[in-house]
């Protein structure tokens, strides 16, 4: 909501200074967005006059000015405007000054050799319009050196406040008055609009076929208008505000929407064919509106007809067939109450926002319906002459009344502060209110403009936002004997974790969107018909997403068509499994391409260290650990060893990670060719994803809790087996079997090396592994150490049938 202080103070009497009134708005609940000054930006600028303006000697289309600003000698300015010439009085800007339109701030410059000393304006550069075909022009009088803004009366600051949805009295400035009047920051200018005598019955009828979507409908036909452009401070008023003045009789329904949020709708009667009913729309009619658009309605949208159909989508946007225009003489106004719900589904239906929908989904104030059209009637005949008719009343030209019984000590109760019965009278009466009684319960009756109170808690919150929410007290709550209860649930604290395990790994976390394209979805198992969106906002963004796998891909594709080949991104977030939208999980994935490798340290004598597989199973053990996965008792299975295995993977480069067959947790492995081909993306890609829901929760233990960080201080024993095996035999078996030698001294065992060729068998391999032993209680000897390594040899090859390498 945007107004100028100026237009404030037509509602509002006040000497109060701009940044007291912003600070008050803000204090009541109207908060300040920004304030556009004009008088603070364009301070700098002064009136000029151009003395001499020469052919530039190294440029055709420039010329050499003298400038005088009417403070001491003239200055040498370059100009390359096709206006600038002798005698003309423009706007000047010296070095050193901010150019809004330009962003950029001046210096003293050399243009094709010759100094410039300073700069001759146009309008679009100082941001007061679109025209930059010239200098601006000012009168032959204006006086030089004087400040551009104070001359041209530029100095009336733009206020843009934030409404919440329920305060929908100020959506007119009118509104905010008096809000500001309450706080005690000026006098309330409340003037009833008087009543216009009709001077003939209306021709025109009305007739309301569904009440609930229109409880009331005034019109009243004003004939003789002459329609031209508005009035110089009318224009003022709207184009301030970012509005575009049109002609006198759209310029008036488009002021009383932001001075009295009353918006009103004229048709020029001349084109409308009988009278007016209000009803739903036909299946399949279509209206051209206002904004040069065509509109197919349907049953569940309330239009305005005529006898040619429909005219006017009500509460939304005028028909451009019945528009007012130059040519029209004879003007109905029409002053409406609409159905809140129904104007709010038929804008999102549509996907129209207008100044009118804002207001009316909001609700308006039902009491002004009649007075906001006479308003009108008064303004179109001041500035367009005419003479109007009776008005014609369809329905409830009022709301109902409400009557609240107020304990004044609910002020304490809920706000914890003491206000004097006196002073919360005094707010309630100047907001509008209408108290009664003077003991411990009062009789408040609440005014037509607030529809959002209906209740002793909010007549409490009017009460204490007008005295201060400053005022409240800092009150600590009681924590008790009790201990504090967890604030985050178990899956948002996996969530965090997985994240800062994934940023710790050197990836970049992404935010995709939460929609795929039909293709995509079924690629990842999803494409059921619950899942697919009625309403799309595009044709390749149609399905809620089974998988996180496919943004990330075309967020790395994005990047590598950039010029960023080597990126590792990850994503936390959730996905659509199954036939219903309520089946949601979330989920951890993330996706490396090229040199994006985990693998930043250690011994790889297999060869490189660009991405692979084994990149993204690292990822995906370690979003499990991070989120308190049971790391001993995870299996890796192959794709012909996995139920469900899915096809957007590589079957001989990933794998599944699961506790037993039947809870998979998530996969691993190198994205399969026509995946890429599906998703349009370069490989080679590895990826991940892991379910976190289906991560068991661990075990309470009746035991005292571990600490978070247990160092020891003993140096850790590091040892190197190879172990020569059957080329079936998984990797993955020889390191559980070589942990469960001694869980609590071992505390790691990683693979390293396996190799296949000359000097091994064809039906071997060798697989070589590190173990990690770390001490506890002492430093361990040769001879404890020895033990163990020979535990781990006879173990190992015990179950895998393997010898060690020699």
């Amino acid at each position: 909501m945007k107004f100028t202080l100026s237009w404030l103070k037509d509602h509002l009497d006040t000497d109060e200074p701009l940044e007291k009134l912003a600070d008050k708005l803000t204090m009541i609940g109207l908060e300040v967005e920004h304030i556009e000054d004009k008088a603070k930006a364009l301070a700098p600028f002064v009136i000029a006059k151009v003395i001499s303006a020469v052919q530039h000697p190294n440029a055709d289309r420039l010329r050499v000015c003298m400038v005088d600003t009417g403070n001491g000698a003239p200055l040498q300015v370059v100009c390359g405007a096709p206006n600038a010439r002798a005698d003309l009085v423009s706007v000047f800007s010296p070095p050193g000054t901010y150019i809004p339109g330009k962003n950029i701030t001046l210096s003293v410059g050399n243009i094709r050799g010759v100094e410039s000393h300073g700069m001759l304006c146009s309008a679009a550069e100082l941001e007061l319009s679109e025209d930059h075909d010239g200098i601006i022009e000012l009168p032959a009088d204006a006086p030089i050196g004087k400040s551009y803004v104070e001359w041209a009366a530029l100095g009336d600051p733009v206020i843009e406040i934030n409404l919440t949805p329920n305060r929908q009295d100020c959506t007119g400035v009118h509104g905010i008055a008096r809000d500001l009047a309450a706080a005690d920051m000026g006098k309330f200018k409340d003037i009833a609009p008087k009543q216009i005598k009709g001077e003939f019955p209306s021709p025109v009828q009305v007739k309301i076929e569904d009440a609930a979507l229109c409880p009331g409908f005034a019109l009243r036909l004003v004939r003789g208008v002459k329609n031209g452009p508005s009035p110089d401070w009318l224009q003022k008023r709207l184009t301030s505000i970012g509005l575009r003045p049109i002609n006198a009789l759209v310029d008036i329904t488009n002021f009383m929407t932001f001075d009295r949020a009353r918006p009103l709708h004229v048709f020029d009667a001349r084109k409308v064919k009988g009278s007016l009913t209000v009803r739903r729309a036909k299946s399949g009619e279509t209206l051209l509106a206002l904004d040069g658009k065509t509109y197919t309605l349907d049953d569940s949208m309330c239009v305005i007809a005529d006898d040619n159909g429909v005219e006017s989508l009500a509460g939304i946007m005028g028909g451009e067939a019945s528009g007012c225009d130059e040519t029209t003489t004879d003007v109905l106004i029409e002053s409406a109450l609409w159905n809140e719900i129904n104007v709010a589904q038929t804008g999102r239906k549509l996907s129209i926002n207008s100044d009118a929908r804002y207001r009316f989904e909001r609700g308006v104030d039902p009491a002004f319906m009649v007075p906001g059209l006479e308003m009108a009637t008064k303004l179109v005949m001041d500035l367009c002459g005419g003479t109007p008719s009776e008005i014609v009343v369809a329905g409830a030209s009022h709301g109902d009344d409400r009557v609240i019984d107020f304990p004044v000590s609910e002020v304490k109760r809920l706000a914890g502060i003491d206000v004097p019965l006196p002073e919360m009278k005094l707010i309630l009466n100047r907001l509008g209110f209408m108290v009664a009684g003077t003991g411990p319960v009062l009789k408040v009756a609440v005014p037509s403009w607030r529809s959002d109170v209906h209740g002793k808690a909010d007549i409490v919150e009017e009460i204490v936002r007008i005295v201060g929410v400053d005022s409240v007290p800092l009150t600590p709550f009681e924590r008790g004997d009790a201990p504090r209860k967890p604030v985050l649930t178990q899956l948002q604290l996996r969530t965090r974790r997985a994240k800062r395990a994934l940023a710790a790994r050197g990836m970049v976390e992404a935010v995709t969107w939460s929609f795929v394209s039909k293709a995509q979805a079924e690629l990842f198992g999803g494409g059921q018909a619950d899942l697919a969106l009625a309403n799309p906002i595009a044709a390749d963004l149609s399905d809620m997403r089974p998988s996180l796998i496919a943004g990330l891909v075309a967020a790395a594709q994005a990047n590598a068509d950039r010029g960023f080949p080597d990126v590792a991104l990850f994503e936390v977030g959730q996905v659509f499994k199954g036939d219903k939208p309520e089946q949601q999980f979330m989920a951890a994935s993330g996706v490396r391409r090229a040199l994006a490798s985990s693998k930043g340290t250690g011994r790889f004598w297999s060869g490189s260290a660009s991405v692979d597989a084994l990149d993204a199973k690292a990822d995906a053990l370690a979003v499990l650990a991070a989120a308190g996965a049971p790391m001993q008792g995870l299996q890796i299975a192959s794709a012909k060893d996995s139920k469900n295995f899915p096809v957007w993977l590589h079957p001989g480069r990933s794998g599944a990670i699961q506790i037993g067959p039947q809870n998979v947790l998530g996969y691993f492995g190198e994205l399969h060719p026509r995946a890429l081909e599906a998703l349009k993306a370069d490989g080679p890609l590895v990826a991940f994803e892991i379910i976190l829901e289906r991560i068991p929760d661990a075990k309470a233990k009746p035991t005292r809790a571990k600490p978070l960080l247990d160092l020891s201080p003993f140096q850790p024993v590091s040892r190197d087996f190879a172990f020569i095996v059957d080329r079936a035999v998984k990797a993955g078996d020889i390191v559980r079997t070589a942990q469960a030698v001694d869980k609590k001294l071992i505390t790691g065992v990683t693979v390293f090396d396996v190799y296949e060729g000359k000097g091994i068998d064809d039906d071997k391999k060798s697989v070589a592994i590190a173990v990690t032993l770390q001490p506890r209680e002492k430093t361990l000897t040769d001879q404890e150490i020895d033990a163990v390594a020979a535990k781990i040899v006879a173990d190992v090859t015990k179950k895998t049938g393997g010898v060690l390498r020699g």
